[in-house]
C-alpha cells in the first residue's frame, strides 16, 4: 500500500514538514516508514480497508514544548494531525487517524505520573499513562488508593476519560472524576483549566469548576485542543468489599433487573458501576462459539440453553458490589437480596461460590479497580476476532432496555451475527454496549458488519437514541443524527472549532467536527 500524503499537500511541502518535525522532537521519534513503523498506527479490526485510515507519518513528542513545536510546524504547512494518547482504543478505531494522510500526534511518550495525593485522593497524569501504569505505581508505594479502570488494562487514563469512558467502581463515571486539565491550543497557548487558572493554585485538582464557564468538557471528544495533563480523583480503599452476581434465566428478566436496580442505584445502596451482561458476553470469557456450534449465523436457543447450563450462567447476568463498613454492607445486602429474589429463578452468587471462574474473577477485579486484560477473551468467540462497538444510551428503565435489546438483536440476526451485549448503569442512564463480532479475515463478514452498524445508527436515531462514543468510520453519520433545530449543537461546535483552530490542524473530523477549510469536502 502506498503511503498517502495529506490532502492538498505536495510531496515537497510534506518533506519539509517532516524535517521540521525531526528538529522539534528528534529524528528517532518521527515515523515515516510504512512497513517498519506506521503499521502500528492502524485499526486492526476495521470493517474497511486500511487505506481509509493510513497515516502519512507519526510524531511522538515528550514535553509540552515539543508539542508546541509540532503544532507550529503543522500550522505553518497546514498539515492535519490526529492526536492519540496510549493508542489502544481498539473497539472504536485504535490508534488510526480519522482519514488517510493525517500525521498521528502520538503522546504515549508523555507518560509521567506527576503527582499522587494520598490524603485528598487524586493523581495528576500525562496522556501516556495507562491504567496499569498508575495501578502499579500505587501498589509499589503501598498506597491505599483505588483507581477506576476501563476493562482493558492498557487503556490510557486521559484517552479513556476524554472519550467519556466508564468503569465499575463507585468512581465509574470517569469524566465526573476528572478535575483540572492542561491543554495546548492550536496556536501553542498553554491553558490550565478550572482553579488552575490561578497561578500556583492550591486547589487545581480539588474543585472542578473554578470561576466562569467550566470548559474542561469542551476538550473531550473534540478537536479544540491537545490535553497534556489531567487530574483524576481516586477512591480511598473502603473497609469492606463484597462483590456479587445474579444469574437470570429468561431474556425478559432484563426488564425486571433494570427496574429493581434503578432505585437501589439512585439511593446509593448500590454505589458502583453495576452492569447486566448477556449470556454470550460472559460465556466468551471461557469458551468459544465453535466449541458449541459450528453452523452459520447466530447461536440457536437450544445451544444457548446448553451454554448457560454448562457454565452456570443466566440469559442475563447482573454484577454489582457493596463497599464500606461490614455492618452497613450487611444491612444493604438484606435490601438487595429481598429485591432480587422477587425475580423467579434468579440465583445469587458470592465470591466463595464462583472463585476461579474466569468471567467472575475478571468482574471482581474490575469492581475493585484492578486492571486486567481478560475482556479480550471476547475476541476468541468467533474466528478472526474482529469487533466494533455500537454504544447507544438507554434509560435505566426496564421497557427501554428491552426495546433497545430487541431492536439490536433483531438487526444483528438479520445480518447473521450474534447479539453480544451489556448494559452498564450510570446514574439515570445505561451505556448499552453491543459488541459486534466478525471474522476480520472475511471480506463478506466485514462488509455485512459495516452495513449493519450503519443501519443500527439510523434505527436508533428514529427511536430517539443517540450513541455516546463511536468508531472512526461512523463519526459523521452519528454526528448527523444530533440534528435538532437544524444541527444547532454541531453548528456551535463548528463555531468553536473555527475560533480555537482557525487553520484547522487538530484532528479534523473528530466526532464529526470539521474545520471550515475541510467542511463539505470530506469523503
Amino acid at each position: 500500500m502506498d503511503k498517502p500524503l495529506p490532502q492538498g499537500i505536495s510531496a515537497q511541502t510534506f518533506a519539509a514538514a517532516v524535517s521540521e518535525f525531526k528538529d522539534a522532537v528528534g529524528a528517532e521519534y518521527v515515523f515515516t516508514d510504512d512497513k517498519a513503523h506506521l503499521r502500528s498506527y492502524r485499526d486492526a479490526y476495521s470493517t474497511l480497508d486500511d487505506s481509509n485510515f493510513a497515516p502519512s507519518a507519526a510524531v511522538a513528542p515528550k514535553t509540552v514544548e515539543q508539542v508546541q513545536a509540532v503544532l507550529a510546524v503543522a500550522s505553518t504547512h497546514k498539515i492535519p494531525v490526529w492526536t492519540i494518547s496510549t493508542g489502544k482504543n481498539f473497539a472504536y478505531g485504535g490508534p488510526a487517524p480519522r482519514k488517510a494522510g493525517y500525521v498521528v500526534l502520538d503522546l504515549k511518550r508523555m507518560n509521567r505520573i506527576i503527582e499522587v495525593n494520598e490524603k485528598h485522593g487524586y493523581a495528576v497524569v500525562e496522556p501516556g499513562v495507562s491504567y496499569q501504569d498508575l495501578y502499579d505505581y500505587l501498589q509499589a508505594r503501598g498506597s491505599k488508593l483505588w483507581i477506576d479502570c476501563a476493562a482493558p488494562a492498557w487503556g490510557g487514563i486521559v484517552g479513556n476519560t476524554s472519550d467519556h469512558g466508564a468503569g465499575y467502581t463507585p468512581y465509574g463515571d470517569h469524566l465526573l472524576m476528572q478535575c483540572g486539565m492542561e491543554v495546548i491550543l492550536a496556536d501553542g497557548t498553554v491553558v490550565e483549566t478550572g482553579m488552575g487558572g490561578v497561578p500556583n493554585s492550591k486547589t487545581n485538582n480539588l474543585y472542578k469548576y473554578g470561576i466562569g464557564p467550566w470548559v474542561d468538557g469542551l476538550f473531550t471528544q473534540s478537536n479544540f485542543g491537545v490535553i497534556t495533563k489531567m487530574g483524576i480523583w481516586l477512591m480511598h480503599e473502603p473497609p469492606g468489599y463484597m462483590p456479587f452476581m445474579v444469574t437470570l434465566p429468561r431474556e425478559e428478566d432484563l426488564e425486571l433487573i433494570t427496574d429493581i436496580m434503578l432505585p437501589l442505584k439512585l439511593n446509593m445502596v448500590i454505589a458502583n458501576g453495576a452492569l447486566t451482561a448477556d449470556l454470550l458476553w460472559e460465556a466468551s470469557m471461557s469458551t468459544t462459539k465453535r466449541q458449541y456450534y459450528t453452523g452459520t449465523g447466530p447461536v440457536p436457543d437450544s445451544i444457548r440453553k446448553k451454554i448457560a447450563s454448562d457454565l452456570k450462567l443466566g440469559m442475563w447476568n447482573f454484577y454489582a458490589a457493596l463497599y464500606g463498613p461490614p455492618p452497613i454492607m450487611a444491612n444493604n445486602w438484606k435490601i438487595i437480596e429481598a429485591a432480587v429474589m422477587q425475580i423467579p429463578g434468579a440465583r445469587i452468587y458470592l465470591d466463595e461460590e464462583r472463585k476461579g471462574d474466569t468471567g467472575w474473577d475478571y468482574r471482581v477485579k474490575l469492581m475493585r479497580g484492578i486492571p486486567n486484560m481478560t475482556e479480550f477473551s471476547l475476541l476468541n468467540w468467533v474466528g478472526g476476532g474482529g469487533h466494533i462497538n455500537f454504544s447507544p444510551i438507554s434509560a435505566a428503565d426496564g421497557k427501554d432496555s428491552m426495546s433497545q435489546f430487541h431492536m439490536i438483536r433483531e438487526r444483528a440476526h438479520e445480518y447473521n451475527f450474534d447479539y453480544i451485549g451489556e448494559f452498564l448503569i450510570g446514574w439515570r442512564d445505561q451505556h448499552h454496549i453491543f459488541m459486534l463480532m466478525f471474522d476480520r479475515m472475511s471480506d463478506d463478514e466485514k462488509a455485512r458488519a459495516h452495513e449493519l452498524f450503519g443501519v443500527l445508527v439510523e434505527d436508533a436515531a428514529k427511536l430517539g437514541y443517540g450513541e455516546y462514543r463511536t468508531h472512526l468510520s461512523f463519526m459523521d453519520q452519528i454526528a448527523d443524527t444530533y440534528n435538532y433545530n437544524d444541527r444547532a449543537l454541531w453548528r456551535m461546535h463548528e463555531t468553536l472549532k473555527d475560533s480555537l483552530d482557525p487553520v484547522g490542524i487538530l484532528s479534523p473530523g473528530k466526532m464529526g467536527i470539521w474545520p471550515e477549510r475541510m467542511r463539505d469536502k470530506q469523503s
